[in-house]
């Protein structure tokens, strides 16, 4: 193995424990770093319309945006959610609202969103726009999807999509951002920090 290759080895070495360490970093942070702006949230929902300045002072918003007809990572944030506040006392529960944002709206409609949402809980809010009003959130919100046609499907299309939860309150603030996962944990962490647990 000659000098060069040794040098540049220890250099991937090197650059691959940065970036493991702001994995983790961002991990412990709930994904904090680098938050987009957030703002209000203002659609038609399953509730009538929804207003993140409905919420009371103590309460946050768990806001995921996916869409109905996804196979598996909504479901999964969804159960996630419904997990995490299942851990939760009744009185800690109630200030966690679950909202799903979708950005399917050919498809999502407000009836279907209540189907869909009564799986993880009669609690979780689903929420839906026009094209123009979703594209404005999502901007705000650092969420980004597109449509990726699937004419050998049932479907027609899938959406590809950013799979955060974001926690806010009433006034648009995300105060955390969390970072997919397939369990509660990180969910869990994030709340009880916010809540004055952690």
């Amino acid at each position: 193995m000659t000098r060069r290759w040794r040098r540049a080895m220890a250099a991937g070495a090197v650059l691959l424990l940065a970036v493991i360490g702001l994995w983790a970093y961002q991990q412990q942070a709930g994904g904090d770093a680098g938050l987009p702006v957030g703002g209000p949230i203002e659609l038609p929902s399953t509730q009538g319309d929804f207003s993140l300045a409905q919420l009371d002072d103590d309460q946050l918003a768990v806001v995921f945006f996916g869409y109905t007809w996804c196979p598996d990572v909504c479901p999964m944030s969804l159960a996630v959610v419904h997990q995490a506040r299942q851990q939760m006392a009744p009185e800690q529960r109630d200030r966690v609202v679950p909202l799903m944002v979708s950005v399917d709206p050919e498809r999502d409609t407000l009836a279907r969103l209540e189907e869909y949402l009564a799986f993880f809980g009669e609690d979780f809010i689903g929420a839906t726009g026009s094209q123009a009003q979703l594209e404005e959130i999502a901007e705000r919100y650092g969420v980004v999807w597109r449509k990726v046609e699937t004419p050998d499907s049932a479907m027609d299309y899938t959406v590809d999509h950013s799979a955060s939860l974001y926690l806010v309150d009433r006034d648009g603030e995300i105060r955390r951002r969390v970072l997919h996962s397939p369990t509660p944990g990180p969910l869990e962490a994030a709340l009880a920090a916010e809540f004055g647990e952690g």
